[in-house]
């Protein structure tokens, strides 16, 4: 069974107003403190912003228990350092981000200017075991169409400097920004996909492999693909889907390698299109069916994407907890529709910053 695990970015917020507060350094000194565990807590670029990675797991009850283990902690941590955590993919409210101290972010605010600032999102990249980087090539080529249905599950950033976008994932459109970001065609093999990287490093645009900022990558650290197409996710039980199907997806990919079955043609500018649309519509109109690259309703293609993955999932043991999570998904609505249904109720953003913290811990069976 393929390991998945799962690394969160976080909002840090002011428990009053409601405004993101640059507290990760305080935040990260109490967790070097705070005993065994307090490693899986990283700096972001923005010190607004807390990341935490969880081990590999095989078993998705293992994978949830980890994510609001950590997510509980993150609160605690946060809230002995004078702030809230919430998973918001961008701030509701306007902010003036600050980068982290750090050698390497330095760099990159010289290099990109105001395009950093414009990076304080949080995203929710999901690693996935492979044997060899030939299977994760063969993996990256064959799921490429689906990743955008990843963007519309997840969608969770609906505002953006006090605004309504009318994006339900607008952290997805802020991150195309990057000149490493997006979509990427067919590689064909784990040597082409190498001299590719190589080649965009040599460009001295990006730093290092870690600025290779494709939607889907093999891994620099671990024996993994990692798929980066998902806001971070308001509720544990959404990640936990996300990790699911992203998984399932990585298995029937690599069964469709082994069986000769050749990766499905679609250009990056077809794939460009089918993640602005779900970055626009989420989970509230249609997306770009993966099959036909033509439009569908996102329930439509959410059964078809379970249709896709059904063998994985039913070997793997989670087929009943992926269609309940999903079915819990569609009947309360992902990021994007409570912040905007709390903000309709309240008529005030700094109410839904606040309801999103609460919800950034809630867990629902």
């Amino acid at each position: 069974m393929r390991t998945i695990g799962v690394e969160e970015e976080l909002l840090l917020v002011d428990p009053g107003t409601g405004e993101p507060r640059a507290g990760s350094a305080a935040v990260l000194a109490r967790a070097g403190r705070d005993g065994p565990g307090g490693e899986v807590f990283e700096k972001e670029l923005h010190s607004q912003q807390l990341e935490f990675a969880t081990h590999p797991q095989s078993q998705l009850g293992e994978l949830a228990a980890e994510i609001v283990h950590c997510r509980r902690r993150a609160a605690r941590l946060a809230g002995e350092s004078g702030c809230a955590v919430a998973a918001l993919a961008t701030s509701p409210l306007p902010v003036s981000p600050s980068v982290s101290a750090n050698r390497r972010y330095m760099w990159m605010a010289e290099q990109y200017g105001i395009a950093v600032n414009e990076q304080m999102v949080c995203g929710c990249h999901v690693h996935v075991g492979v044997e060899s980087d030939e299977e994760g090539v063969a993996v990256l080529d064959r799921i490429r169409p689906w990743l955008p249905v990843l963007t519309a599950l997840s969608a969770n950033s609906p505002f953006w400097q006090g605004k309504d976008t009318r994006y339900a994932s607008y952290r997805s459109r802020v991150w195309q920004r990057w000149p490493s970001a997006g979509p990427t065609e067919v590689f064909g093999s784990a040597e082409r996909y190498h001299r590719r990287v190589t080649d965009m490093i040599a460009t001295g645009t990006l730093l290092d492999e870690g600025m290779v900022y494709f939607d889907a990558r093999l891994s620099e650290r671990y024996p993994t693909v990692e798929i980066r197409a998902a806001d971070v996710c308001l509720h544990a039980e959404t990640t936990v889907l996300v990790a699911a199907l992203t998984r399932g997806l990585v298995e029937q990919a690599a069964r469709a390698w082994r069986a000769g079955t050749e990766p499905p043609e679609r250009s990056v500018s077809l794939l460009r299109l089918a993640a602005w649309r779900a970055a626009r519509s989420g989970l509230s109109g249609e997306l770009l069916h993966p099959l036909t690259m033509r439009p569908a309703p996102a329930e439509s293609v959410l059964r078809d994407l379970l249709e896709h993955v059904a063998q994985p999932l039913a070997d793997h043991g989670d087929t009943d907890r992926v269609r309940a999570a999903l079915g819990m998904l569609l009947r309360r609505g992902n990021g994007a529709r409570v912040q905007r249904a709390t903000l309709e109720s309240t008529g005030s953003l700094r109410e839904v910053v606040a309801e999103c913290v609460r919800h950034t811990q809630l867990v629902r069976s």
